[in-house]
């Protein structure tokens, strides 16, 4: 495997996410290539001074990195799979999965992509939108020591901390641990809160000393602003890898089904529990 630096960046997905990182991308300087599904979002990434791509298989040949920021699982294995649009990188691009999918997928498609040359690692990001729009995502990878040292500076374009997990799929690991934390803390502040808002507390007031307890947590600090996007996703993957590990995970249960009910009534005090 060629250890020259990466120059060229195709960017498969300019959602929410993938925009801002587009944006990062070219202003640090590397030559950035974009797609997606909506060909409305061409002039968005035109004007952060990234080249539009018909497709993710015309963008692929340009690149010596790709990063997949599409939404399921199975959009990551069609791109990837044999005679998929990514396979059509030339050998030694290193494809990297920020999307949150299960990490056998991300293995499976590892080992099938090995003899086309392609490295695939799983490049998974925390912080949420903002942290985008900023360029101080956390950024876990998972992969080859010498892969993942040469997509570092690539993932430092929009990411404050990155962390190396292990092997590929630890970084699809880490996010779903990050997600089932998540997800557990929002629910408790919304049950805290909530009771608290019945008993007349200033709810603003205990929400910045609770942020100075030992208590404190993500969500609590960005109250109000979470819009749970991918709960019941993220959830279903936690879910599928306890069932495959055999570990019961109870609380992790129970949240997903609490997530279910609270999403479209979030941050809705008076409606919690009710």
């Amino acid at each position: 495997m060629t250890k020259t630096a990466v120059k060229t960046v195709g960017v498969v997905g300019a959602g929410r996410m993938g925009t801002p990182i587009i944006g990062h991308l070219a202003r640090k300087g590397f030559a950035t290539r974009a797609c997606d599904l909506n060909a409305a979002r061409a002039g968005a990434v035109k004007k952060l001074g990234a080249q539009w791509a018909a497709s993710p298989e015309a963008l692929a040949p340009e690149c010596d990195a790709i990063l997949v920021c599409v939404g399921f699982d199975r959009e990551v294995q069609e791109l990837l799979a044999k005679g998929g649009p990514l396979r059509k990188a030339k050998s030694g691009t290193i494809v990297a999965i920020l999307s949150t999918i299960h990490p056998k997928t991300v293995q499976k498609l590892a080992k099938e992509c090995e003899g086309a040359g392609l490295r695939v690692v799983d490049s998974t990001v925390c912080r949420g939108g903002e942290a985008a729009d900023s360029g101080t995502l956390l950024s876990f990878v998972g992969g080859s020591v010498g892969v993942v040292e040469r997509l570092t500076p690539v993932l430092r374009a929009y990411s404050s901390d990155v962390v190396h997990t292990g092997g590929v799929g630890t970084a699809q690991v880490a996010k779903a641990v990050n997600n089932l934390i998540l997800w557990a803390c929002l629910v408790a502040d919304h049950e805290g809160l909530a009771l608290a808002q019945h008993y007349g507390a200033d709810i603003e007031a205990l929400r910045r000393a609770l942020l100075m307890s030992s208590c404190a947590n993500g969500p609590l600090e960005k109250w109000g602003s979470q819009t749970m996007a991918w709960a019941e996703d993220d959830m279903a993957i936690v879910a599928e890898m306890a069932a495959e590990a055999g570990i019961a995970l109870p609380q992790a249960g129970v949240n997903r089904e609490i997530c279910r009910a609270l999403k479209p009534r979030r941050h809705k005090l008076e409606a919690y529990g009710r």
